[in-house]
């Protein structure tokens, strides 16, 4: 799997915060920044699918501000935020990329205190228990939706269940979470990788 096909799948979570113009929240926007504001971290399992059908699955570990962590179940893939930059690494080609996290669609989303107003919109959902939110004006970065679960226990009242993607080219990558956990001990060594080593 190349990098576009992943990045793909794991940009579309910070979409939610590219700029538009402002408009007033409805409740379920409410609902989205105050649980958004309320998980401080986040652990859980992704499966990603692209159009293709292909399937692969791996672990997500988050801490606010500016922490994150994807690596797929083989550990050859990883995608970490540090705090300060967000790098790629493909240790299966000894591969690594690196950008200012701040210049990333994930650093609005990691930071201390996301604001979101006027930066989404609710969509109609036909399931009362699902919450579905696109991002406005995603420009370059294509189309984003993100579903929640209406969950009481849940920060907010409510539990992000996955998203879906479609980039300038039209194609759909979909991530689905599993075993959710708000606010649980995520440890600073998550946030840290070993350099690959270039192959031959």
């Amino acid at each position: 799997m190349n990098f576009p096909t992943f990045a793909r799948a794991l940009v579309p979570i910070a979409l939610l915060a590219a700029p538009t113009t402002a408009a007033a929240p409805s409740p379920d926007l409410a609902r989205l920044k105050a649980h958004l504001s309320a998980v401080q971290t986040m652990t859980a399992g992704f499966t990603q699918t692209d159009a293709r059908g292909r399937s692969a699955a791996g672990t997500l570990q988050m801490k606010r501000p500016g922490r994150i962590r994807f690596e797929y179940g083989s550990g050859d893939l990883l995608l970490v935020a540090n705090g300060k930059s967000l790098v790629f690494l493909d240790y299966s080609v000894g591969q690594k990329s690196s950008w200012p996290l701040g210049r990333t669609p994930l650093g609005p989303l990691l930071s201390a205190s996301p604001d979101f107003n006027g930066k989404a919109e609710i969509l109609p959902s036909n399931d009362s228990r699902v919450v579905v939110a696109r991002a406005k004006n995603a420009g370059q970065y294509g189309q984003l939706t993100l579903a929640f679960l209406r969950n009481a226990s849940a920060p907010g009242g409510l539990q992000l269940y996955g998203w879906t993607a479609i980039d300038p080219q039209g194609r759909r990558t979909t991530v689905k979470l599993s075993n959710v956990r708000f606010n649980v001990a995520v440890p600073e060594s998550a946030f840290t990788y070993a350099e690959p080593k270039k192959k031959s």
